[in-house]
């Protein structure tokens, strides 16, 4: 009987969660990265307002570990500066840009404006494809996401099982005063539009500013019921073009 790739993986998971439970950032990371039964791992890193910290700490545990960057072509400028900077300050030895396929985006939003009348199929198409695409050569992916951040990660686990592959949440259980307090003990560098009032920076035309006590999230996609661009969803996703029961 060929064995169950998704027994064994969450079988895994639930081991490393058991272990880890207390163990602080750093050390889940430092084990993810070296623990051989994990397999090949890649972070994501948006180079929003928070995502120095984790990025940091890769730096001083694995600096030339791939880290991927979905360059959506609907970025802030300053977000793209604010990533090379980073990137070179930590010594980041191994950051990839991705990038949606053009064709995706000529067909299915050639004047660019698919954001405003279809967002779910603005991000498949310039975040969720392209970062499947490229996390198909890696066996798991470490991500910045925190319980904190929206209701649907409320009960996030350290370390989950996504369409056959293990997520690793280094960061599951830190609070924005965590973050903050150790952006000030590392003298680390903000996202520069943080100053501006934008809390969590997504692309230009879904991301607004919050008010002072906004949920910081608020400015992302304001107005609608969305509250995921879709990289952090299980498998089973729809792209443009694509029929659901094919």
């Amino acid at each position: 009987m060929p064995l169950d790739l998704t027994a064994l993986l969450t079988a895994r998971a639930a081991q490393l969660n058991a272990d880890l439970a207390h163990a602080d950032a750093a050390t889940i990371l430092d084990t993810a990265l070296r623990n051989a039964s994990v397999g090949d791992l890649a972070m994501v890193s948006s180079f929003g307002a928070e995502s120095v910290v984790l990025l940091h700490l890769l730096a001083q545990v694995a600096p030339d570990t791939p880290v991927l960057f979905l360059e959506t072509g609907m970025l802030f400028p300053e977000t793209l500066t604010y990533q090379t900077r980073v990137a070179e300050m930590l010594g980041l030895g191994d950051v990839r840009i991705i990038r949606p396929d053009t064709l995706d985006t000529f067909l299915h939003d050639p004047d660019g404006d698919l954001h405003d009348r279809d967002p779910d199929a603005c991000c498949a198409i310039r975040k969720t494809k392209p970062l499947e695409l490229a996390l198909l050569a890696f066996d798991g992916v470490i991500t910045g996401r925190k319980r904190h951040q929206t209701g649907d990660r409320a009960d996030m686990q350290i370390v989950e099982v996504d369409a056959g592959k293990l997520r690793i949440n280094p960061l599951a259980g830190w609070t924005p005063q965590d973050i903050a307090d150790y952006m000030d003990a590392h003298d680390l560098p903000r996202h520069p539009l943080v100053a501006q009032g934008f809390a969590s920076i997504g692309c230009a035309p879904c991301t607004t500013k919050v008010a002072p006590g906004e949920d910081p999230r608020a400015g992302r996609w304001r107005g609608r019921v969305k509250t995921e661009c879709g990289i952090h969803f299980s498998g089973g996703r729809v792209y443009p073009g694509q029929n659901k029961d094919a």
